[in-house]
């Protein structure tokens, strides 16, 4: 197992080091433009190696020569978030840099699979789509993922239990509009509008949908990288094991729920030949409403694209 990271900022460098700390992969390749930066973070984490007892080979590089046949490829290049903005104000900036990258890595491992990261999320992924041609089973969004680690730890913290103990789900786009299921959102298989009152429930669906911008204004530069990290190297577990989890991922639909021609958190099969299903489960009306007003936001932020 090969495994590619492009982008070698607090994102991307994280997640390179979870995968050795893991042993996810024979190799992982650390690319960043800026010279020197992937290779002394990559060095650095191959001599913490024999500490942690993992024998992965990381190589640290600025071209993409070395990142030729790689069975996955993680895509966080891009610049982050400041105090103040908005994920989709990094469109046009993102888009040529996601763009460019996705040339590279496409030509060099077509077999592979893509996993985005690149903000804002859901174009990102539909960038990375055109430009590879690859089918959409290979090209994934990382965000649901993070979206639903974020709303579990708030539920977990509201009610003083095990973040293990408790289940949900948040779907739709990667920003102001996506949308947590309460309805199947539980706490070791109790109903979670059982377990605290409804305004409560309604803080801490706020609190998920400004996630990350809390932590930018905290941070006053950059932005989150731990959980973010966390969220790809499920995906990445999931896809080099084969262990076909069932993840909320972006991806590209074809009629599912409704939809076509966008790209969207829905819950997804994760296996070793990426995306393997979409599970459409069934929404009342107010949570398709709610779904169909974040693809919405995403299909008007697609047609402001120019990928000539």
């Amino acid at each position: 197992m090969k495994i590619t990271v492009v982008g070698a900022g607090n994102v991307g460098a994280t997640v390179a080091q979870r995968l050795v700390d893991r042993e996810l992969a024979n190799e992982v390749v650390l690319t960043d433009v800026v010279e020197g930066m992937p290779q002394g973070k990559g060095l650095d984490m191959h001599e913490s190696s024999p500490v942690l007892g993992s024998d992965v080979k990381v190589v640290g590089a600025n071209a993409y020569d070395e990142t030729a046949n790689s069975d996955i490829i993680v895509i966080t290049a891009g610049i982050a978030r400041k105090p103040g903005m908005s994920r989709d104000d990094l469109m046009s900036t993102n888009a040529g840099i996601v763009k460019t990258v996705t040339e590279q890595v496409a030509r060099r491992s077509p077999n592979s699979v893509i996993i985005v990261v690149s903000n804002p999320l859901d174009v990102m992924v539909y960038v990375a789509l055109k430009v590879s041609a690859f089918d959409r089973t290979k090209v994934i969004g990382m965000a649901g993922v993070l979206d639903t680690a974020r709303f579990r730890s708030f539920i977990a913290s509201e009610l003083n239990v095990s973040v293990e103990d408790v289940s949900a789900f948040v779907l739709g786009g990667h920003g102001d509009s996506m949308v947590p299921l309460v309805r199947y959102s539980s706490v070791a298989g109790i109903p979670l509008t059982e377990m605290m009152p409804q305004d409560k429930i309604d803080k801490l669906v706020k609190r998920t949908r400004d996630g990350g911008a809390e932590i930018v204004s905290l941070l006053k530069t950059g932005s989150a990288y731990y959980a973010p990290s966390a969220a790809v190297v499920q995906m990445v577990e999931s896809i080099a094991k084969d262990k076909k989890r069932i993840l909320p991922c972006s991806i590209y639909l074809q009629g599912e729920f409704g939809m076509k021609d966008v790209v969207i958190g829905v819950p997804v099969k994760l296996g070793r030949k990426g995306m393997e299903q979409v599970l459409e489960i069934k929404l009342s009306d107010s949570e398709k409403a709610e779904l169909n007003k974040s693809a919405d936001d995403v299909k008007a932020n697609i047609a402001k694209l120019k990928l000539d």
